[in-house]
């Protein structure tokens, strides 16, 4: 027996869901995998982990508000709401559930090949955008999967198991 707690935590987290998912495409979206209450939830407070580190400065092998890498940008997020994931780009592809384009969600991990190989990742937050640690040089910051460079430059997305 769910607790009647419990029950509303899964109610909201299936309105925020739908509310996410409406309005925000022209096309008909075809129904997402099923992933349960808690997932949905973490990876939602992952984003807004993530958000809260805008402007911090890059900074290679960082994984702390000193200073992030882009592996480490998610691996803090993540960690931040609970949720142990591995801490290089490598190690989070093994570790996540490919998801295609039309059915992203916040909070899936994005990976990139830049200069020819798998080499920067992202966290979805929703509406073609994703947030990141982009390279030496920068600091954390919102881009669009709209723009050309990144656009041609992703490889697949996934969703942490």
């Amino acid at each position: 027996m769910i607790s009647q707690p419990a029950r509303f935590v899964c109610k909201l987290a299936s309105i925020l869901a739908a509310i996410s998912l409406a309005g925000c495409s022209s096309q008909p979206v075809s129904p997402p995998a099923a992933r349960p209450a808690t997932l949905v939830h973490t990876a939602d407070q992952a984003v807004a982990v993530a958000m809260q580190q805008l402007g911090v400065p890059y900074r290679y092998g960082g994984a702390s508000p000193q200073g992030f890498d882009c592996s480490g940008l998610v691996f803090y997020a993540y960690s931040q709401v609970g949720k142990s994931l591995p801490r290089t780009t490598a190690t989070l592809w093994t570790q996540t559930e490919p998801v295609a384009r039309r059915n992203l969600r916040a909070g899936d991990i994005l990976f990139f090949r830049i200069s020819g190989k798998m080499s920067h990742v992202g966290l979805y937050i929703g509406k073609d955008r994703f947030v990141h640690a982009p390279s030496s040089g920068k600091v954390v910051t919102v881009a669009s999967l709209r723009s050309e460079f990144y656009d041609d430059a992703l490889i697949r997305a996934g969703r942490p198991y």
